[in-house]
């Protein structure tokens, strides 16, 4: 356990899950606002409180299976390309009618639409602190753990920093995609070729995966600000 923690690769995996945690759970602590916006005040906090366990108990389950899934031959190229896919994404603006989630008006209704949600929602989160955590237990409990704080108390915090330094969504996209470039040289399907016959792959492909990240993400938001003033006009 110690010889684990003073590795440096452990603590650059630890600032990894961080920030992925950070970029990914902006979405889900919307959710939560936005499903318990209309019930009682009271009310609020028990909404939030047991929505969240549910969420969390989903997100368990679905780490482990992601996790599961991860050490199968070709599904860690799969899960390369999807983080590569959420990476881009990130990058491009949202349309204007937002996130369609119904405010409820009874406990149980928010309770619901929570765990609904974030269960959609977090498939992303998943296989992005799955494949940082490299099949380490304790950092996938770690990405866990600091997942639901994240969430609960630090929405606004995350949304605010966002918008002020919208940097921060541009390095959190260009983090999946070297995690996504990372992951896909390590697949059981490929692993030994690249070890053989391309020994750098290490280095470049999450490299190259952070540049395609960034590079297409931009070039999507530009567009898509293109095509808005075009309709303006």
């Amino acid at each position: 356990m110690l010889e684990m923690i003073n590795a440096p690769g452990f603590w650059v995996a630890v600032m990894q899950i961080v920030l992925i945690d950070i970029v990914l759970s902006g979405d889900n602590a919307v959710v939560i606002a936005l499903a318990c916006r209309n019930l009682p005040a009271e009310q609020r906090r028990l909404g939030i409180f047991w929505g969240v366990i549910g969420a969390v108990m989903l997100r368990v389950l679905l780490t482990l299976f992601a996790v599961g899934l991860l050490g199968l031959p070709w599904l860690k190229l799969a899960g390369g390309v999807l983080l590569l896919w959420i990476g881009i994404q990130l990058l491009v603006p949202e349309g204007d009618d937002g996130h369609d989630i119904k405010a409820a008006d009874h406990l149980y209704g928010a309770i619901r639409t929570i765990i609904v949600a974030d269960f959609v929602m977090s498939l992303d989160n998943v296989i992005g602190v799955a494949a940082a955590a490299k099949d380490n237990v304790y950092l996938l409990g770690f990405g866990l753990v600091v997942s639901i704080p994240l969430i609960v108390w630090s929405s606004q915090l995350i949304l605010k920093l966002m918008e002020r330094f919208p940097v921060v969504v541009v390095f959190g996209a260009g983090l999946l995609g070297w995690v996504a470039g990372e992951m896909m040289v390590t697949d059981l399907a490929v692993r030994e070729w690249f070890a053989v016959q391309l020994p750098s792959a290490h280095y470049v492909a999450p490299a190259l995966g952070a540049l395609l990240v960034v590079s297409i993400g931009k070039w999507m938001e530009r567009r898509s600000a293109a095509e808005q003033d075009v309709t303006i006009v």
